[in-house]
């Protein structure tokens, strides 16, 4: 038996959590499920939702200096549309960029890294 039944909420320290959701909101489409001065979250039922968590002196990630603790992937059906619609959100590309270009790395606006990669054909 396994005391973890379900992943319900990614948890992701920010220093500005409505304008960190507002990214994801845009890149996403998920709906705000919960907002406040210091917590806003978002999802699409009955996916894992993203919780944005104010936290003082916030200080970000560094890509890709190995202080990097956590990252979100997300699969596109258009790789290279996907890149332009997100760095048009607010989104920044690093020049660093593992994986031979099987992902791209993106930053959001306050520089957590996340991949994107093509869904395969037919999904």
């Amino acid at each position: 038996m396994s005391a973890l039944k379900q992943l319900s909420t990614v948890g992701v320290n920010c220093a500005d959590p409505a304008a960190l959701a507002a990214f994801y909101h845009k890149a996403t489409g998920w709906e705000i499920t919960h907002s406040d001065q210091d917590l806003v979250s978002l999802g699409s039922a009955p996916a894992v939702q993203l919780a944005f968590v104010r936290v003082d002196g916030y200080e970000p990630p560094g890509w890709p200096d190995g202080a990097t603790y956590l990252h979100l992937d997300f699969t596109v059906s258009d790789l290279d549309a996907a890149v332009e619609e997100l760095l048009g959100l607010g989104a920044s590309r690093p020049d660093f960029q593992p994986g031979e270009g099987r992902w791209i790395v993106l930053t959001d606006p306050e520089g957590h890294p996340f991949c994107l990669s093509a869904a395969p054909a037919g999904h």
